[in-house]
């Protein structure tokens, strides 16, 4: 391995630094720690220093002491953005064109991984001799299963140790949680106060006391991804009662107000205007009482979520204060996207009934009125109303997966008191959050090897930001970013943006640019396309140009897209499901299986078939479940029957229970989905015991969308239904399970008959 002493003059170039750093792969004497710490969805007004009236002294106190950046952005999504930043490139070309789960089956997204070429920074800082530890939400990996393959896990990416949960969003107070390559169990319960931001935390300080322990002398880098702010909103009862009565005024005061306080903070500039409201949020003024009291109650969930993951950050600063190690750390903060505006009009009690932003949900506001006080518990999957997003991105329009500035335009956060001198200042420089990663490497004075792990690494594509550490008025040296996600796209060249909004139409042809000089116009307000035609068909051109560049194409589409009156159709109206038969034998135990060895159990039309044998009429538990708490379906005995459950998304449950009691013995048990071709039709669930039909239901209703576990013999996590406590595992012998999907272009009904004709 090479050996690199940087001892240079101040410059900008990853070879040059002015700190006196001598790393070896061994012996990085002097080097800074380095800690990214993200937040999930939460907008750029959000932050008490960024202008809310929501507490977050923690993190202003890292403003206060660093920079605050309020012309940084990001991809608009999630997976997106932890692959730009972790990898220092445009998110396509690193391999993660969307949610890292949406496959193109391209180059932007072969097979669900990052790209082995753009490295992790924490691959990067391991070659110079860094411990690396990353607790939280990782959501850079299709496969998320502790069955494997775990190719792009946290530590096949270059993380000594990781804890957290895979997935793009889970229960805050039950997740499926990680501990290295292994399922890990929950430490402790919600009564005995488990909260998953906490529990990060605490593995977060332990990594770093015994790694200061027995390294000292060796530098740490820590990505620190928490599951807040992403619904659900999930905080201990006495942070959300802290806020009662703080948004009774509404967004549109609120808004305003947060608008008003941004100026006197600086954080925008002076001439920014506020945009106005799209057509798809409510005046606060029109609501009734019901309305605004189950609004405020969702807004105080957030805000009492947002003060505890700040608490939380607090004692990890605390830690590294005390530990002597804080001021020889660089600290960036930032959130992933925009707020987001999945709750829809009125918000959702639970999340996983829809993500349209355009549709009122019937009974939603007399459900959550109900349950007002369980808003923000584990009983709920809750999410605020648009109205709420729309007041978290100001002074921008649109939201999380828009290409608007509402969507990129996030908080930054960078705190290093060795090269930062201007502490609570505010910088306003162009960047990209692909340039963070490049940043602290120019900071450390290293360069990305040419080779990590024996693969030809490419260059970043983002650029260093640290000439703006040191001046204010420095010229942005970022000239040009493109932005797509979804099909909504954008690109910024010197000053000038062109984007447009994909949402709402099927045909890109249709699809209507937009034009803003946001050198002049921060906010994004006016629309000058009509004004600069030529200046238009520039950037288009420009965005072609970067599409190809960094590999955009193909685009992917999102089933919220779309007309607006398609928005709350599922998942599954979307997609053809093919025939799948799959096969379980000698089930000895509960496990929770992959999602290639699974049926859309919740959509798609199926039969399930389970060869069990009981040894007594005790025997009981769940055979085969898909989902959790806030929605998906069990098959299960209990008190000696045989018993379904559909739970749609806790709207309703359907449930049948056999007309007749099981005997011991062998038994061949079974249940068959039917789904009705008519829009709207749901689908009939029929019992069979040894062949013949033993109770049937119609399930008027299909979940939007259902949990994140699907589990044989077994039903981890929270129970699917009320009707049974965990855990439930059958007890008797599951000699074989066999799921079959039907697919989608054939008669259920004559796929079942042939089914059980050869049976």
């Amino acid at each position: 391995m090479r050996k690199q002493t940087f001892t240079g003059t101040p410059g900008r170039t990853m070879a040059e630094t002015r700190y006196k750093y001598n790393i070896t792969d061994n012996n990085p004497k002097n080097a800074p720690n380095v800690i990214y710490i993200l937040l999930d969805d939460m907008g750029f007004a959000q932050l008490g220093c960024y202008g809310s009236n929501i507490e977050t002294p923690n993190i202003d106190r890292l403003a206060n002491e660093g920079l605050r950046y309020n012309n940084f952005h990001t991809t608009a999504v999630c997976s997106a953005t932890r692959t730009s930043l972790l990898c220092g490139a445009n998110h396509h070309t690193a391999g993660c064109a969307s949610l890292i789960e949406m496959k193109t089956g391209c180059d932007n997204n072969m097979d669900g991984h990052i790209k082995p070429e753009y490295a992790t920074i924490a691959e990067i800082l391991k070659e110079y001799g860094y411990a690396t530890f990353c607790t939280g939400k990782w959501h850079l990996s299709a496969d998320q299963c502790a069955a494997g393959p775990i190719d792009c896990w946290p530590l096949q990416k270059g993380f000594d140790r990781y804890y957290g949960f895979l997935q793009g969003e889970n229960d805050q107070y039950h997740p499926h949680l990680i501990r290295d390559n292994t399922k890990a169990p929950q430490p402790k319960t919600v009564e005995e106060g488990y909260h998953f931001s906490e529990d990060i935390v605490d593995n977060a300080i332990d990594y770093l006391f015994e790694h200061n322990m027995n390294f000292p002398e060796k530098p740490f880098f820590l990505y620190l991804p928490f599951g807040a702010m992403h619904t659900p909103h999930h905080a201990p009862k006495e942070y959300i009662e802290r806020y009662k009565g703080k948004f009774d005024a509404g967004w549109d005061i609120t808004r305003q107000q947060w608008f008003e306080n941004q100026k006197r903070l600086g954080v925008i500039p002076p001439d920014a205007e506020l945009t106005e409201k799209n057509q798809y949020i409510r005046d606060w003024d029109s609501c009734t009482d019901k309305e605004k009291a189950v609004y405020a109650r969702e807004m105080e969930a957030f805000a009492g979520m947002l003060t505890h993951t700040d608490a939380q950050i607090g004692r990890l600063v605390n830690y590294l204060e005390e530990s002597g190690q804080l001021d020889n750390t660089v600290i960036v903060f930032l959130s992933d996207n925009g707020a987001s505006a999945e709750g829809g009009i009125d918000g959702r009690f639970n999340a996983m009934r829809g993500q349209d932003v355009t549709v009122r949900s019937e009974g939603e506001i007399d459900y959550a009125y109900e349950h007002l006080d369980e808003i923000g518990t584990e009983l709920s999957f809750n999410h605020y109303a648009t109205g709420w997003a729309n007041c978290g991105n100001t002074p921008f329009q649109w939201y999380k997966i828009w290409a608007h500035e509402g969507g990129i335009k996030d908080p930054l956060i960078i705190r290093y008191p060795a090269a930062i001198k201007d502490a609570g200042a505010v910088r306003s420089q162009y960047h990209h959050v692909s340039d963070i990663t490049p940043t602290i490497l120019d900071i450390i004075g290293v360069d990305k090897p040419d080779t990590i792990k024996g693969v030809p690494q490419r260059p970043f594509t983002g650029i260093s930001m640290k000439y703006t550490f040191e001046n204010a008025d420095a010229p942005s040296e970022k000239y040009i970013q493109y932005y797509e996600v979804h099909g909504n796209r954008g690109i910024y060249k010197d000053g000038w943006k062109a984007v447009v909004n994909h949402c709402f139409t099927e045909n890109y042809a249709e699809d209507e640019w937009e034009l803003y000089h946001v050198e002049k116009d921060y906010s994004e307000k006016y629309n000058v396309a009509s004004q600069y035609p030529e200046k238009l068909q520039e950037l288009k051109e420009d965005f072609m140009h970067e599409a190809g560049r960094y590999g955009v194409f193909p685009m992917l589409r999102f089933p919220m897209h779309g007309k607006p009156e398609n928005l709350s159709r599922q998942y599954s109206d979307h997609i053809q499901m093919p025939e799948k038969i799959i096969e379980f034998k000698n089930v000895i135990k509960a496990v929770d299986i992959v999602m290639a060895r699974n049926i859309q159990s919740h959509s798609a039309s199926h039969i399930v078939t389970a060869e069990i044998y009981r040894d007594s009429t005790d025997n009981e538990g769940v055979l085969y479940s898909n989902g959790q708490r806030f929605g998906g379906i069990s098959f299960y005995i209990q008190d000696n029957r045989l018993k379904y459950v559909y739970n749609a998304n806790m709207a309703a449950y359907y449930t049948i229970e056999s007309d007749i009691e099981l005997p011991a013995g062998n038994l061949k048990v079974s249940y068959s989905f039917l789904r009705s071709s008519k829009p709207g039709g749901g689908a009939e669930v029929t019992l069979y015991i040894n062949d013949k039909p033993a109770g049937k239901v119609h399930v008027k209703t299909l979940a939007y969308m259902i949990g994140f576990a699907s589990t044989i013999k077994g039903n981890h996590y929270t129970p699917v239904t009320p009707g049974y406590s965990l855990p439930f595992d059958f007890n008797g012998r599951l000699d074989k399970l066999v799921l079959h999907q039907f697919a989608t272009n054939v008669s259920p009904e004559e796929e079942l008959a042939k089914i059980m004709s050869i049976e």
